[in-house]
């Protein structure tokens, strides 16, 4: 269905009341993760991939100025997103289903694994997160995510980066690792169940198995 101008796709029929894991998608369907996570779990689930995002916008929470040659400038939109997401977007794809949801949970990789920890801290409609490779280096959200309370505090929290991520001659982007552990620090040390996962290899090594093993992480309760 479109929503707002966004593509969405919803894979999973169950006639109960399950998970409904919300996915932003960079490109693709969602297809590929949701196949992914039912390899790795029997649980039941429903899975909702949002297509045609404003990537550098609606995914950044605070403006950022292009990082390295030929990028794009990030440019804040994320709260503005937020609101359009949990007062239009969700609402419509619960529409769709059969039964209410167990809970809701938000996922993503890279820049979405960004907006799915910054959501936490400005909507109280997600019970989990996942963030693979998330974008953790993004300037000043270590100290956002210190100073800020939960508007809901989250259940299960998932985090992951590739081995080699913070292998790199940026200066901001080599942050990553060290960044990524202290905010999982600071959640754990708020008594959330959270864990943090090295996975082999770059930020775009195998992105569909890494979002999978997040997700199929926050399914087992």
């Amino acid at each position: 269905m479109i929503v707002d101008q966004k593509n969405i796709f919803i894979y999973g029929e169950a006639e109960e009341s399950v998970p409904l894991i919300i996915y932003h998608a960079y490109e693709g369907d969602g297809k590929n993760v949701y196949d992914e996570v039912k390899k790795l779990t029997d649980t039941e689930f429903t899975f909702a991939t949002i297509t045609d995002i404003d990537w550098n916008d609606e995914m950044s929470p605070w403006d950022l100025p292009p990082r390295y040659l030929n990028d794009g400038a990030c440019t804040g939109g994320a709260d503005k997103y937020i609101k359009k997401l949990t007062e239009d977007i969700i609402p419509k794809i619960k529409a769709e289903l059969k039964a209410e949801p167990a809970y809701i949970a938000i996922s993503g990789y890279s820049l979405a694994g960004l907006f799915s920890i910054y959501s936490l801290f400005n909507t109280d409609i997600f019970e989990c997160a996942v963030s693979a490779s998330g974008s953790l280096w993004f300037p000043d959200f270590s100290e956002y995510v210190k100073k800020h309370s939960f508007k809901k505090r989250p259940k299960k929290v998932y985090f992951s980066l590739g081995d080699k991520e913070s292998n790199t001659r940026n200066q901001l982007l080599s942050t990553v690792k060290d960044k990524t552990e202290n905010i999982y620090q600071m959640f754990r040390d708020q008594g959330i169940y959270a864990t943090f996962e090295l996975n082999p290899g770059n930020h775009f090594k195998d992105p569909d198995y890494r979002m999978a093993k997040g997700i199929e992480w926050i399914l087992d309760y």
